[in-house]
């Protein structure tokens, strides 16, 4: 199933009052804690602007704001007016700055960032392989050489059993009480059926090095049913070759 850009927004402009109390109530509150695991891993790298990029309801960008130093702005980007709307009303007093804008053109001059995170997200723009691909790089493009990418997303546990149980959940669970609680009958049956069509966390670290970083790092939840990528921009030095390391949690 594909969407279209225009039809992605319809889809979260349907969700955006109910989103983050839905993805609480069917991670069984993991979300929260794998989220501010991430965050504290970007803002441990330092650096003075950074970026939550299809921002939804602005949860990473409030943790990355709870985290950051005096004078280190934090800025969240999504394309959905309604989710922007939503983000504004809950981060009022966080400091953070919302902009409207799609992933694949962000409004934001080269190197400017020295973090970008994305959280439970970039399964919603793999509409086609290359169209991800082309978002890494973009996301690679706005950071400073030193930046760093961080990416939590679900994930596709590597062994069969836990797999198949992690999907039975989503069909069973995740699509019937997504849509009862939201009322978005169709935007939870697409947003359900992306957990399942997405990459694992190593085909995902090869998309994130085909996009120009020099070098990414996995760190699995839940048996492998999320993960965080942490990825680096930096100069590479003649003949050393992109590096990736996986871990498990």
């Amino acid at each position: 199933m594909t969407r279209s850009t225009n039809g992605l927004q319809e889809v979260f402009s349907e969700v955006a009052g109910s989103y983050d109390l839905l993805n609480h109530i069917l991670t069984l509150g993991l979300d929260v804690s794998w989220r501010r695991r991430a965050a504290r891993a970007g803002a441990r790298l330092g650096g003075t602007a950074w970026l939550d990029v299809c921002s939804g309801p602005g949860e990473m960008a409030r943790d990355l704001a709870r985290l950051a130093p005096r004078g280190v702005q934090v800025i969240a980007a999504d394309f959905t007016p309604a989710m922007v709307e939503a983000s504004l009303e809950k981060s009022r007093r966080s400091g953070v700055r919302f902009v409207l804008s799609e992933a694949g053109a962000l409004p934001f001059a080269d190197g400017t960032f020295d973090l970008v995170a994305i959280s439970f997200a970039a399964r919603n723009i793999n509409t086609r392989r290359e169209l991800l691909v082309g978002r890494f790089r973009e996301f690679h493009r706005v950071l400073r050489p030193g930046g760093a990418f961080l990416n939590l997303e679900t994930s596709q546990p590597p062994q069969g059993l836990v797999r198949a149980v992690f999907y039975a959940y989503i069909k069973t669970l995740v699509k019937p009480l997504g849509s009862l609680i939201s009322g978005s009958k169709a935007g939870y049956a697409y947003l359900s059926s992306t957990i399942s069509r997405f990459y694992d966390a190593d085909q995902l670290a090869a998309l994130i090095l085909e996009a120009g970083f020099t070098s990414v790092s996995v760190k699995r939840f839940l048996f492998g049913a999320a993960a965080v990528h942490l990825a680096g921009k930096q100069q590479k030095p003649s003949g050393q070759r992109p590096s990736r390391k996986t871990t498990a949690a």
